[in-house]
């Protein structure tokens, strides 16, 4: 599986951005695309997910209701719409895949950690 990240770039304090994720060799059905973040010094956090057919997404609480995460199937692709952007959410911003199988975990939980495969990352920079 390979991860295509894209879309990241310096805004001011209040501003937007959207981010996109291309994917491609993907041979399994049920999957999750998820965004996570490390900001400078600071370890990898999740960010967002999205199941399989865009039935749930999930959002860390420092984003809830100003990120949206949304995907679409036929292009295979991921987006994250960042509106109201913080300069606490400069960090290089990564897109990743998680294959569930029939054993996984699909709590909440499951959908925030253990992802197989990850993009490159791309620079999200916000101005104060």
């Amino acid at each position: 599986v390979q991860l295509q990240a894209s879309g990241g770039g310096l805004v001011q304090a209040g501003g937007s951005l959207k981010l996109s994720c291309a994917e491609s060799g993907r041979t399994f059905s049920r999957y999750a695309m998820g965004w996570f973040s490390q900001g400078p010094g600071k370890e990898r956090e999740f960010v967002a997910a999205i199941s399989w057919r865009g039935g749930r997404a999930y959002y860390a609480d420092s984003v809830a209701g100003r990120f949206t995460i949304s995907r679409d199937d036929a292009k295979n692709t991921v987006y994250l719409q960042m509106n109201s952007l913080k300069p606490e959410d400069t960090a290089v911003y990564y897109c990743a895949v998680k294959y569930f199988s029939q054993y996984s975990d699909l709590s909440p939980q499951g959908f925030r950690a253990g992802y197989d495969y990850w993009g490159q990352g791309t620079l999200v920079t916000v101005s104060s």
